[in-house]
């Protein structure tokens, strides 16, 4: 396992400033974003159109010593406007054939949500069983516009040899464990998820128990925490629909690695990845309004280096390598 980051938290800078100033953290893995949510300039998708380009872009970061652990495209790939999803979804198919190009496993996106009907304007987030045309609505959209677009995509992507991680996310149909695993179970293998545990504090899911929920199906990991605040929940509860930037007001806000919680929880957060057989990326991304970017990424780096389990390549002597 190793320490990675989402450089969209870098954007100011240019790519080999990003990559030196990560360097001198004991980092030497970038995932790049390639479009949708949120900018990232260090990637561009042109590359495909531009063979030398794309030649140097490889040498760039291979000879600074980096490997990309995903390109990251979080869209609104089933967005109800035509133009927005339309889009959103070549976004993530050239992302799809620049990570094959570029020899990177994972791409990551959001799955999206659809509207009411085909003439909706926004997307609908169902988020209640009841009244019952909550589940005709809920129904709707996974028959007719979830699972078509996403076993299409899937096929695409396996075809390409890339693997499509989503993550988890409010507003969209797939944002706990329990869709993750339907949409996986429906799409295939191909099918896994971005593993951001900051998504699962503000919705009362306990992160490491999720992840033996999740099992194999985590395909990356990002690196970001969450600080609850018990004296705003009895007021908005977890569903906060006050700005992010009300920090003050919220329920809950994202943080730093370490800021929302400990040391003790992170150290058990990396060990049960390993248990679960992750031994890929913890991919630092920074959302946290306290903190600016450089001061975030230090202290996560200098956190979750600690913190990184190594696979081991030869068993303890008293470990019976025969038994069953």
């Amino acid at each position: 396992m190793r320490v990675g980051v989402f450089t969209a938290l870098l954007g100011q800078l240019p790519l080999n400033q990003v990559l030196a100033k990560l360097e001198a953290l004991n980092i030497n893995t970038v995932e790049l974003g390639t479009g949708n949510y949120p900018t990232d300039p260090h990637c561009k998708l042109s590359l495909l159109e531009n063979k030398t380009a794309l030649k140097d872009f490889k040498s760039k970061i291979a000879d600074a010593g980096f490997t990309i652990s995903a390109l990251s495209c979080h869209g609104e790939p089933l967005h109800p406007d035509e133009r927005i999803r339309n889009a959103n979804q070549e976004t993530n198919r050239k992302s799809i054939l620049l990570a094959e190009k570029l020899g990177v496993p994972v791409v990551i996106d959001f799955s999206g949500c659809p509207g009411d009907s085909d003439s909706a304007k926004y997307p609908n987030w169902v988020t209640s069983p009841w009244p019952p045309h909550y589940q005709d609505l809920l129904k709707w959209q996974w028959e007719k516009k979830v699972l078509p677009f996403w076993t299409k995509r899937a096929k695409f992507a396996a075809d390409h040899g890339v693997k499509v991680a989503i993550e988890m996310h409010p507003g969209f149909v797939v944002y706990n464990p329990e869709t993750m695993l339907r949409l996986r179970a429906e799409c295939g293998p191909s099918i896994g998820c971005n593993y951001d545990p900051s998504h699962m504090f503000w919705q009362n899911i306990d992160p490491i128990e999720a992840i033996r929920v999740l099992g194999d199906s985590i395909f990356h990991v990002h690196a970001k925490d969450t600080e609850m605040y018990q004296s705003n929940l009895p007021k908005s509860g977890v569903l906060d629909m006050k700005l992010y930037t009300d920090t003050l007001g919220r329920a809950w806000n994202f943080r730093t690695c370490g800021y929302g919680h400990g040391e003790e929880w992170w150290k058990k957060f990396v060990s049960t990845l390993r248990i679960a057989g992750y031994d890929y990326v913890l991919s630092i991304e920074h959302e946290d309004l306290l903190m600016s970017p450089e001061e975030g990424l230090t202290k996560a780096a200098t956190l979750l280096n600690g913190l990184v389990i190594r696979e081991e390549t030869t068993k303890p002597w008293w470990v019976d390598n025969t038994s069953a």
